[in-house]
């Protein structure tokens, strides 16, 4: 005779041993070592889950938990909304070999009820969810990695050959403000390689020719710009609001500078060069490696090479 859901549920409940709420918040408590796994799907996650827990739809769990949980001898607690699905997901591990499984008993809507907290992360709004759903199917980055994203703070000096595509690449990601330090006008004969510039914009200031563009591309990128030489006397108070600085400056003088300052901060740089076909890309992180005065101590001789 074919089985009726309710007997997968009675079958996973004789296999899988449960606990209340109270049992796992007084464990977490004394700091016990086991794994919340929540296997409610997304759009229930974003309305709040227990603080350290795992996600992984039920739908996903056979294909991802060995990723996400690879020792089976980890003790995991299931939960779910309200305790069924938490069951069949413990009984689905339990058969994959994970044998200290449980589920915990009436799941969130329980937890909720009895007082302990829940975290909510970043509320996405319907257009967000839909733009950054390529990001979100990705472990690497997911709605937390987004959320960190859109928190971030990016400075790029320079808004030509190498500050337009990463511009444009850091706006599309979503990060959310991007600041431009940039003195020139856009020229005509930026516009073979500068895209983030366009022909009707020539004479434009490139800040704001780039925060066009960006707005255009991303709306939800905060543009600060600086249509200004970066010196001495302005660059500690433009770098300290960002949490990276993105070089793509076009002479010495000015890479010194970004670097100088870039240590006395501790301020990451992403540094990028380029001559015709050859180019160079390095990441300077201030106390944890070498700087970029530590790998060229000194600039070149006015005229050895040229710009």
């Amino acid at each position: 005779m074919a089985k009726r859901p309710q007997d997968f549920l009675e079958e996973a409940r004789r296999e899988v041993p449960e606990l209340t709420v109270e049992e796992v918040a007084e464990r977490r408590q004394r700091g016990e070592d086991f794994i919340l796994l929540d296997v409610r799907e997304k759009d229930e996650v974003r309305s709040g889950y227990i603080e350290g827990a795992i996600s992984i739809p039920r739908g996903f769990l056979e294909f991802q938990v060995t990723s996400k949980i690879p020792d089976p001898d980890k003790e995991i607690v299931v939960y779910c909304a309200g305790g069924a699905r938490s069951l069949l997901a413990a009984k689905a591990l339990r058969e994959m070999g994970y044998q200290r499984v449980y589920s915990m008993a009436g799941g969130i809507t329980r937890w909720k009820e009895s007082g302990y907290p829940v975290v909510r992360d970043r509320q996405f709004t319907p257009e967000q969810l839909e733009r950054y759903s390529r990001h979100f199917l990705l472990n690497e980055i997911g709605e937390k990695g987004q959320s960190k994203l859109l928190d971030a703070k990016v400075l790029l000096v320079g808004a030509g050959g190498l500050g337009s595509p990463a511009a444009l690449y850091l706006a599309a990601a979503g990060v959310g403000t991007l600041g431009i330090v940039d003195a020139d006008a856009v020229e005509i004969s930026n516009l073979q390689r500068q895209v983030l510039h366009t022909t009707d914009r020539v004479g434009m200031p490139k800040t704001e020719s780039a925060r066009i563009a960006i707005n255009a591309l991303n709306p939800d990128v905060q543009v600060r710009q600086y249509p200004e030489r970066l010196t001495a006397d302005n660059v500690m108070a433009i770098f300290q609001d960002y949490d990276i600085i993105v070089d793509g400056c076009d002479n010495f003088p000015t890479r010194y500078l970004v670097n100088d300052a870039a240590v006395l901060l501790g301020k990451p740089v992403v540094h990028g060069s380029i001559f015709q076909f050859e180019g160079q890309a390095s990441v300077f992180k201030p106390h944890e490696g070498p700087c970029y005065r530590c790998l060229f101590p000194t600039p070149p001789p006015p005229g050895m090479v040229p710009s």
